[in-house]
């Protein structure tokens, strides 16, 4: 069979399995086998089936990921994030102006030690909306900011996303992890701005006076601060710290990361045997879901590449291939419209094999790339209709996530344009730290 008409069968089944309400592992995993059978018949099929799943799973790169989200499901379950964020607001001394700001700068700071930002907005969701409520913000309002800051994890590494894409592309992940420090930077600057705009326009229709708001007493022991923020120190430290000078690997970095969160939980009086046992159901969880979408991931990359779509892409627009910033808008816009469609990592092992080839035909390295599209997807989370992190906020806090949503697509919408903007322009921000250890 052609493969125009291969590709138009399997368009048709992930839009039917999608439509059905089938786990994108199994829509890529169906897709891929009815498009290889279709162009190639049932032996590759097979050998796909017995082989190529297994390596993919069975890859060395791939351990990274069950290590880091079992330190981020000590972290949540140690209540490290509760902690920290009951000191944040004892420091704010209760000045409802900048405790949004503050609420952004956390949510990067807790990404950079758990890398799942759907449990950080679930976390900041919880913590952080009852407080910013009571300090003269709208519901709505500080939902958004929570779901926001939640989503900084997706940039600011260790970033599941990005150990996706190094495993896809066979980019280094310790060159990934040190190319987002300094994005990971400018969105919570550039996030802090916008919110920090929309506050002071919103401020003015509250009748609240700051001046008269009371800042409160430790909620916790100091032990328990103390304990929190050495543990939060030494894990950045020991995970960036660690890669950058070489002592380890990232994959060591997450083992290192998730026993130095265990003791601190142990230290804390949270280790028993519901700690561990929801640990560990979370992390098998989380873990086994993303490596299904890995095995989805390459048994529809061997279709793509059978079907010379990549190819018939480039064909397609090479036009305008001498027009960089037109290509690089339109690859921009496809991203940002799946994210807002499909899960962050689905929606990297679909486009990723067939964007790749596009973007570096016009000058953009695969690290760049996957910067960019880290910062796209951090907008994908708070982007309607799917918008991960909001739903976490409006499941955790009973708001309605349409009224959420009214804030966070201008907070999407700021940060795909000035976001990726800015990094096109200045390239710089995501080569330097990795050139300087290279």
């Amino acid at each position: 069979m052609s493969s125009e008409i291969a590709l138009l069968v399997v368009l048709l089944v992930f839009l039917i399995t999608l439509f059905a309400g089938l786990h994108i592992s199994s829509i890529l995993i169906l897709s891929g086998l009815v498009g290889i059978f279709l162009i190639v018949g049932i032996n590759p099929v097979t050998f796909v089936l017995q082989i190529d799943t297994f390596s993919t799973v069975a890859a060395y790169s791939l351990t990274t990921i069950p290590l880091f989200v079992l330190m981020s499901q000590f972290i949540v379950h140690s209540d490290i994030v509760k902690y920290l964020y009951s000191l944040l607001f004892i420091m704010s001394r209760g000045k409802s102006t900048i405790l949004g700001i503050f609420t952004v700068i956390l949510g990067g700071f807790l990404g950079a030690v758990s890398g799942s930002a759907s449990a950080m907005s679930a976390a900041l969701g919880q913590l952080a909306v009852p407080e910013l409520k009571k300090r003269g913000y709208g519901e709505q309002f500080a939902a958004s900011i929570a779901a926001a800051s939640g989503s900084l994890a997706t940039i600011i590494p260790p970033s599941i996303g990005l150990i996706i894409y190094g495993a896809i592309t066979q980019t280094s992940i310790s060159s990934l992890f040190m190319a987002a420090i300094l994005p990971g930077v400018l969105l919570i600057v550039i996030l802090s701005v916008t919110m920090g705009i929309i506050h002071l326009k919103e401020s003015k229709s509250i009748a609240s006076d700051e001046t008269n708001i009371q800042s409160e007493g430790p909620e916790y022991s100091t032990g328990k601060y103390v304990i929190s923020i050495i543990t939060a120190l030494v894990i950045m430290f020991s995970i960036f710290g660690g890669i950058y000078l070489g002592v380890f690997t990232p994959t060591e970095a997450g083992g290192v990361g998730a026993v130095i969160t265990l003791i601190a939980a142990f230290l804390l009086g949270k280790v028993n045997k519901s700690f561990l046992s929801e640990s560990i159901k979370g992390t098998l969880r989380i873990s086994t879901m993303v490596l299904m979408i890995m095995v989805g991931a390459t048994i529809f990359s061997r279709f793509v590449t059978l079907s010379q779509l990549p190819q018939r892409l480039i064909a397609f627009l090479e036009p305008i291939l001498d027009n960089t910033v037109l290509i690089i808008a339109i690859l921009a816009i496809i991203f940002f419209i799946a994210f807002m469609f499909l899960e962050g990592a689905a929606a990297i092992v679909m486009l990723v094999p067939i964007t790749l080839p596009i973007a570096v035909s016009v000058g953009i390295s695969p690290l760049e790339f996957g910067i960019i599209i880290s910062v796209l997807g951090t907008a994908g989370l708070i982007t309607p209709p799917v918008g991960i992190s909001t739903y976490a906020v409006s499941g955790v806090t009973k708001i309605a996530a349409n009224g959420i949503f009214k804030y966070t697509i201008i907070y999407a919408i700021v940060i795909s344009i000035f976001g990726t903007l800015i990094l096109l322009l200045f390239p710089g921000l995501i080569n330097w730290i990795p050139d300087s250890i290279s």
